[in-house]
């Protein structure tokens, strides 16, 4: 690709001058005519029981419009839908709970909305969710993954039985056939930690529902507009030309900005139906820290056996994975750990077992890498582990364990999301961890850098991981590419912009 005009060149990006000058439209710069504001009153406890609800002296606030329950939706009251399936693995057991618009009889995380209050002004509103009483009764709550699995941990959904969200067993090969031949075995423990994402702008819905046209018009901040306009036409009983959904700049997705539905994202437009004005809810930070989903908390126990010489005979992982309260994406996270940890690895025996976990906290989901850097992390430190442990370069474990050319295409037998076996197509990994070597100088720093580092008081590392993802397994969409006159090509696409250079 020596001589392109674009490939690994500097370019300037097509949305600068608007980002750098403050022109670029974000979903709080929308004000319309008559436009309500929406806040919440949220659950102050990670598990309890709704005793009752008044919200009476809200409603008597002056500037307030409407105060919604759960109970005042009616039909529109329902789960939100299981936006990706199980796959067809053999030893699975799936438990779908998906989040509801307001609690209700029950909370299960601290942040779940359980009133919407609509008023004149965002200050009026935040007033008036204030003065709502909601007797909850605290009951314990489920944080620790072990404890949850016990017999007498409480019950996030109690007509469950239990905490199980998933239990999904994948493998290939016989790992104790692998490890009665291994020269030397490695166990540990490891633990993800949880995560939330702090994105520059927080999530905001305005919607506007036009009587006299019939059609909803809403600006979101999403990573996924066609997909939240298919979807709220399906809620809202309406076809999809009648909706119309506008991502602008959304200051960051990272993951949780494509989560499908948030309670807020289903209540605006349905309340701007209603009471035919439009309404806007933005998201402030500490809403952000607990309604906003979150992602990572996994442990996994894992052991793996070696040969003398540094080659990997075969993995056992068994892992638990924090789902939340509810799991929309179903196993999307969990089972990309356990698909990426085999890696770009010549792995003949792999046992993977891992189970998702129902807890009392905010909605997990995929967020920067969807789960896939968990499996990463697990592989990599084994390595690492095991280089340091049989004398050997971490570079060299790595280059010994590569898939060879002539095993492609390479099938990992287990199956991936896309409910097919995962297969890599191709690859030609040594020649990659070569050139990259050469490039950060890996000969030099062990010989030169960590060695004078000391004595200027320093003391460094470096690290080496290998890495294949699984992409492009859709959904997908259309787009319509056009080669003008002047010779520019103009593309236009649905997908929104995350701040990584779409427009460019």
């Amino acid at each position: 690709m020596a001589g392109t005009q674009f490939f690994g060149e500097r370019i300037k990006r097509n949305e600068d001058p608007r980002l750098l000058t403050g022109q670029a439209l974000f979903t709080d710069d929308v004000n319309l005519p008559d436009m309500l504001h929406a806040a919440f009153y949220r659950s102050p406890y990670a598990h309890g029981r709704i005793l009752s609800i008044d919200v009476s002296m809200a409603k008597e606030r002056e500037g307030v419009v409407a105060v919604y329950t759960a109970e005042d939706l009616g039909d529109y009251w329902q789960p939100g839908p299981l936006l990706v399936s199980p796959p067809p693995v053999k030893d699975i057991v799936f438990n779908q709970r998906t989040q509801v618009p307001l609690a209700k009889d029950k909370v299960r995380f601290v942040g779940e909305p359980i009133v919407m209050v609509v008023a004149e002004s965002r200050y009026i509103a935040e007033d008036a969710a204030e003065e709502i009483f909601v007797d909850i009764e605290p009951l314990d709550a489920v944080i620790d993954l072990a404890a949850a699995l016990e017999p007498d941990s409480a019950l996030v959904h109690d007509e469950l039985g239990s905490n199980i969200s998933a239990h999904v067993v994948q493998c290939k090969g016989s790992y104790e056939a692998a490890k009665a031949q291994a020269d030397h075995l490695i166990n540990r423990t490891f633990e993800y930690d949880h995560g939330i994402a702090a994105a520059m702008e927080n999530r905001g819905v305005v919607a506007d529902w036009d009587r006299r046209a019939q059609r909803l018009t809403m600006w979101d901040t999403t990573q996924a507009p066609v997909f939240i306009r298919n979807g709220m036409a399906a809620l809202l009983g309406l076809s999809e030309n009648q909706v119309r959904v506008i991502a602008p700049f959304i200051g960051g997705g990272f993951g949780p900005k494509i989560m499908m539905f948030y309670q807020e994202e289903v209540l605006v437009p349905w309340a701007s139906m209603q009471l035919d004005r439009p309404i806007k809810w933005i998201e402030d930070r500490s809403e952000n820290f607990v309604a906003t989903t979150h992602e990572r908390s996994q442990t996994h126990t894992v052991e793996a056996a070696f040969s003398r010489d540094g080659r990997l005979l075969g993995v056992h992982d068994v892992f638990l994975h924090d789902q939340g309260a509810y799991a929309p994406y179903g196993l999307t996270v969990p089972l990309n750990s356990q698909c990426t940890l085999l890696g770009p690895y010549d792995i003949e025996h792999y046992y993977s077992e891992f189970t998702a976990v129902f807890t009392n906290k905010t909605i997990v989901t995929a967020y920067r890498g969807a789960g896939r850097q968990h499996g990463v992390f697990v592989i990599e430190r084994l390595l690492d582990i095991a280089a340091r442990e049989l004398g050997l370069d971490k570079a060299e474990i790595r280059r010994r364990n590569f898939i060879p050319p002539e095993k492609f295409p390479y099938n990992n037998e287990i199956i991936y999301q896309d409910f097919a076996p995962l297969k890599y197509d191709s690859g030609n990994y040594e020649p990659v961890l070569d050139k990259a070597l050469q490039m950060i100088g890996y000969e030099e720093f062990y010989q030169t850098v960590q060695p004078q580092a000391p004595a200027e008081g320093r003391h460094v590392g470096l690290g080496l991981v290998a890495y294949v993802e699984g992409s492009g397994i859709g959904p997908y969409e259309a787009a319509r590419v056009q080669v003008t006159s002047s010779g520019r090509v103009s593309v236009a696409t649905g997908i929104g912009t995350q701040g990584q250079g779409h427009f460019t």
